[in-house]
């Protein structure tokens, strides 16, 4: 049977709501081995210096995620959120980018970024650039929103700042639930200096013989396994709850140090924070266990080298010349921070029930395709009469995807479902769901993605657990991450066979879900669904699929489809006809789309783009890029949703591929072509992203971004595009 012509035709009902079947999209090889892809040759009427810098450009979008903490207009626990959001961000970074920069410069790699700097030269930049950026971030923290949260009944106060009975309870404490589990380790001819592990809080201690007056040195590490933050009784009258107070637990350890190192004289304390490489190097070969190679590396992980040395600014050089000597650490990694280290400690303050100092509660709607009375509607009889759209967190993820396939699994006509796993939550309905199918005798697989980064325990742990149920378990592909965002699912209706489907641009997690702005297509479209049957047939076995209609899949086809529109609009634009691009995604690095970009510019077509993250293309500039307008939007929640719309096509893509070359080489990625009954709600999502009152941040010719609308620049008010989003789904719903 062949997959298109002889699949059973849509009901005729269905055919005034569907467009025309959609041409086929031009063939491409299957996802079934990694690519080896060769650089494309540099176009000769392109400048050389027309990319930006990726790792300082990442560095750019934590700025902007500092601003937002700078932001008095935004409510202040939020501004403590966004402090923490940017000290998480900077950790990552350090144990991916720059471990694998300082990776390929101490192996004498000089391969050159694109913009023409060697390892060693961005190493360099990031040093200088991450410095100043962790320096602001601290300053933010105690100029401001640590000054205003106290003046709002939130404080975290020093050991020097407490009465004598709030220091006698601490002790009580501190004797009771944190003396038992610490360790001082002595450095000395026979204790060798300790293991520091990555991102561990330690302080480093220094004490005094009162007899022979000789110095040692030890360290202590602050255990993770007691809060971070220490609440204190408030001293203060007042209503309960009116004032909570903390103390950082390495200021209570300090407070105590004498106990740990009784007979002998403390004569300085520092706190110090390492960062370890934490990127994963599996040697993946096709005679052994993916999942026991990666429970390999990730036992080694925790023992990767050094790649940043955290110190708060009062540690003597003396200490410091002993932890780079130890740890050796080069003087260029180590980083200088006013006060208090790791200030991801500030979720634990975002979670005190303050409401009146957050955003407003925010609870998603059941999207009106689904909503009937108390009696959820059956997903497979609403797609039955067309496809729907979903933009979450707008649009409720509990109620339209999640309970797609809890639907599925209670289904007794369902016979298969196929999932895809990259990241989900750690009590999971998705994963209950497909467990409950297979324990009812259905057809299950889960292609769950090992290698996703930082999340390879759990997914490890929902593999085996799958496993257990009976669930056909696929770890994914040698030599490439999978990463596209579907489900099919298999139903017995009379004497057919139909196939319903979900393509998305986020993770099957309904706690994420709430927080990343995603979009996804729930379809019972007989060619979509024959073509996400190919894409799994192809993700868990030989098959070698040649040709997609309605997808475009990566490696090899995601890059080509796009340069191949963007082609086709410069074509659209020279005969006259209408063309423009619009594009949204998180990261644009890959230097094949750019410059399929740059030549579009140079031929006159409108490009616009909304970048959450990464950005290594240069708009703005004359005779390259000056029909090129580029601006991030940050907001309450996290810009996750890909779209990419060809306007002289008429032809709007949503999918998990951002414009990288990880994505477009190393990932299985899809992406959808919109059936165009839906594509109005996607014009209007961009053009609200793309508003010129809407805030933002605009990048300039110059590199550098710029907050916008400038004041002054307009009459009315300033938009907020997360709100709009809110309103036009209210409004829809209603």
């Amino acid at each position: 049977m062949d997959p298109v012509t002889d699949l059973p035709s849509a009901p005729a009902r269905l055919s005034a709501r569907r467009p025309a079947p959609r041409p086929a999209v031009p063939p491409q090889s299957a996802p079934a081995a990694p690519p080896a892809p060769t650089p494309a040759e540099a176009p000769t009427d392109l400048p050389d210096d027309r990319y930006l810098n990726r790792e300082l450009s990442w560095l750019d979008f934590n700025a902007r995620v500092l601003a937002l903490a700078e932001d008095t207009s935004q409510p202040l626990l939020e501004r403590a959120k966004f402090l923490a959001i940017f000290a998480s961000n900077l950790d990552e970074f350090f144990m991916v980018r720059v471990a694998g920069l300082k990776r390929r410069d101490e192996t004498g790699l000089t391969v050159r970024s694109a913009d023409g700097l060697t390892p060693r030269e961005q190493l360099a930049r990031i040093s200088e650039r991450s410095q100043a950026l962790a320096e602001r971030h601290a300053r933010v923290f105690q100029d401001s929103v640590q000054p205003e949260l106290a003046e709002r009944g939130l404080r975290i106060l020093h050991w020097d700042d407490l009465t004598q009975g709030q220091r006698d309870k601490l002790s009580e404490y501190f004797f009771e639930q944190v003396f038992p589990v610490l360790t001082p380790l002595a450095v000395d001819p026979a204790h060798p200096f300790p293991y520091i592990s990555g991102l561990s809080l330690n302080l480093a201690v220094t004490v005094r013989d009162p007899h022979s007056h000789t110095e040692r040195f030890a360290r202590v590490k602050v255990p993770n396994n007691v809060p971070r933050l220490v609440p204190v009784e408030s001293d203060r009258d007042g209503p309960p709850g009116a004032e909570v107070v903390f103390l950082p637990v390495e200021d209570l350890i300090a407070a105590h140090l004498g106990e740990l190192f009784t007979g002998m004289e403390v004569t300085e304390h520092h706190a110090f924070r390492v960062t370890r490489n934490a990127d994963l190097d599996v040697e993946e070969d096709r005679d052994e266990d993916l999942l026991q190679a990666l429970e390999r590396e990730l036992a080694r992980r925790r023992f990767g080298p050094p790649v940043r040395l955290e110190i708060t600014d009062s540690m003597s050089e003396h200490v410091l010349e002993l932890l780079l000597r130890e740890l050796d650490v080069d003087p260029h990694d180590v980083m200088v921070v006013p006060g208090m280290l790791d200030l991801t400690m500030l979720w634990r303050v975002y979670g005190v029930d303050r409401p009146e100092l957050k955003d407003p509660p925010f609870v998603p709607d059941t999207h009106p395709a689904f909503a009937e009375g108390e009696t959820p509607r059956s997903v497979f009889a609403t797609l039955r009469q067309g496809d729907v759209l979903v933009h979450h967190p707008y649009d409720s993820f509990s109620t339209s995807v999640q309970r797609f396939i809890e639907q599925a699994a209670a289904d007794p006509q369902v016979l298969a479902i196929k999932q895809t796993l990259y990241r989900t939550s750690g009590d999971s309905p998705i994963v209950d769901a497909l467990v409950s199918a297979a324990e009812a005798g259905k057809q299950v697989v889960a292609l769950v993605e090992l290698k996703a980064r930082f999340d390879e325990k759990a997914n490890i742990r929902w593999a085996r657990e799958l496993e257990k149920a009976g669930v056909h378990v696929v770890y994914g592909l040698i030599g490439l991450k999978t990463h596209c965002k579907t489900s099919l699912v298999v139903r017995q209706e009379g004497s057919r066979i139909r196939r319903y489907c979900h393509v998305g641009t986020g993770n099957y997690n309904p706690k994420t879900a709430r927080l990343y702005e995603d979009l996804g297509v729930l379809t019972s479209d007989p060619v979509v669904g024959a073509d996400v049957a190919d894409l799994f047939n192809s993700l868990t076995g030989y098959a070698r699929q040649s040709r997609y209609r309605t997808l475009l899949v990566a490696p090899y086809g995601v890059r080509r489809g796009l340069v191949q529109r963007i082609e086709d609009e410069i074509a659209h634009h020279r005969a006259g006809r209408r063309a423009g691009i619009r594009f949204k995604m998180n990261s644009i690095v890959d230097e094949q789309v750019i410059d399929a970009l740059y030549r579009a510019s140079q031929a006159g077509v409108p490009v616009e783009i909304v970048v959450r993250g990464i950005c290594a293309l240069t708009p703005g500039r004359p005779g390259l890029s000056e029909n090129i307008h580029v601006r991030s939007i940050l907001g309450r929640f996290l810009e996750h949703s890909r779209i990419y719309h060809f306007e002289g096509a008429d032809e709007y893509w949503i999918g998990s591929a951002d414009i990288m070359h990880r994505n477009l080489d190393r990932r299985v990625e899809v992406l959808l072509r919109v059936n165009p009954a839906l594509t109005d709600q996607l014009d209007a999502l961009l053009s609200s992203a793309l508003d010129p009152t809407t805030r933002c941040w605009v990048l300039g010719p110059d590199s550098v971004w710029s907050p916008s609308p400038a004041p002054d620049s307009v009459t009315g008010p300033v938009r907020d595009h997360q709100t709009e989003s809110t309103r036009r789904r209210t409004v829809a719903a209603e």
